[in-house]
């Protein structure tokens, strides 16, 4: 289960995208962190506390590998089992990227041991959001290209859902919602549509008898908790982003790139940033001198990096 210090890892690390991409929809912060939860929150949950690189974690976001089992029963959607994704153009590639991922990412979250163990068996939806393979006919390149793995893309594709559910239900013009008025949206996320007469009870039922309108709900209402900021204490600490990490002469992506950090490195934090507490001051040599000032998201303490490395299993 999704608990406070989760929602706030994640709001630590995408808040500032998630704002970045909301303006002009009725749409705000806790709303689309209630969608990350429902989706893949069992999944990034789990991952954020085996101090993997934010990127891994962000490709490790895969699941669903439920089959086709008779009309009504399983997976209606395409491709409803192995052979009907091997018969499309690009299909054994998209297998092989399918499986891959359904191995990598049951090495470290319980549950799909069955589903391994199975050949035949492969993930069908993809990325933090998890968007389905039933799209792939029309944009195979999204997942052949593993784009699923970049936030900025697996968010635009959310908030292109989410669109087609506001205009569904009518609210395509409006400024703000209800939470009730977005678990509305969110279910026509999840089934394509919303009847207003069952109310929150639509979407997947999961095991504990829930529906996926009324997990929203309960994400939303928990998220709406969550602050998200968190200031790093000054210290010692080690880039945790697999591409390198840019060290910039301001607290913002305005400010120009003087280098870039490779992963692994270790610096200072000096201080934060007082007008943004996502960023902070750094002394990469540790001479006390001020070198400029990097995301601090993509920093892990030095000392429990160094003692949780060893514990880290590595996919096969």
């Amino acid at each position: 289960m999704v608990s406070v210090d989760d929602i706030r890892w994640f709001k630590q690390h995408f808040r500032t995208q998630i704002e970045a991409a909301l303006p002009g929809t009725p749409l705000d912060v806790d709303m689309i962190v209630a969608i990350a939860c429902q989706e893949t929150g069992y999944i990034w949950s789990v991952l954020r506390k085996k101090n993997l690189p934010l990127d891994r974690v962000l490709a490790l976001c895969v699941g669903d590998t439920i089959d086709f089992q008779g009309p009504g029963r399983g997976r209606q959607a395409f491709p409803r089992n192995k052979a009907l994704l091997l018969a499309e153009t690009n299909g054994q590639g998209m297998f092989d990227i399918a499986r891959d991922a359904l191995e990598q990412m049951s090495a470290f979250v319980r549950g799909y041991e069955r589903a391994v163990a199975n050949p035949d068996k492969f993930c069908h939806g993809f990325g933090v959001f998890q968007r389905d393979l039933q799209f792939f006919k029309d944009d195979p390149d999204y997942f052949l290209e593993r784009r699923y793995e970049n936030f900025a893309d697996t968010l635009a594709q959310c908030l292109g859902e989410l669109r087609r559910g506001l205009k569904k239900l009518g609210f395509q013009s409006r400024t703000s919602l209800t939470d009730l008025e977005f678990c509305a949206v969110a279910i026509a996320y999840n089934t394509g549509g919303f009847n207003p007469a069952k109310g929150l009870k639509q979407g997947h039922k999961d095991d504990s008898g829930k529906y996926y309108g009324e997990q929203i709900f309960d994400f939303l209402t928990l998220s709406r908790t969550v602050d998200g900021a968190e200031v790093l204490a000054p210290g010692r600490y080690v880039v945790m982003a697999r591409g390198g990490l840019k060290l910039r002469g301001g607290p913002g992506t305005n400010f120009a790139s003087e280098k870039t950090l490779p992963l692994g490195s270790e610096l200072d934090v000096v201080e934060t940033s007082s007008l943004d507490s996502t960023w902070v001051r750094v002394d990469l040599e540790g001479d006390g001198l001020l070198d400029g000032y990097v995301f601090a998201s993509f920093l892990s303490p030095a000392q429990q990096h160094m003692a949780s490395r060893e514990d880290v299993p590595e996919p096969a």
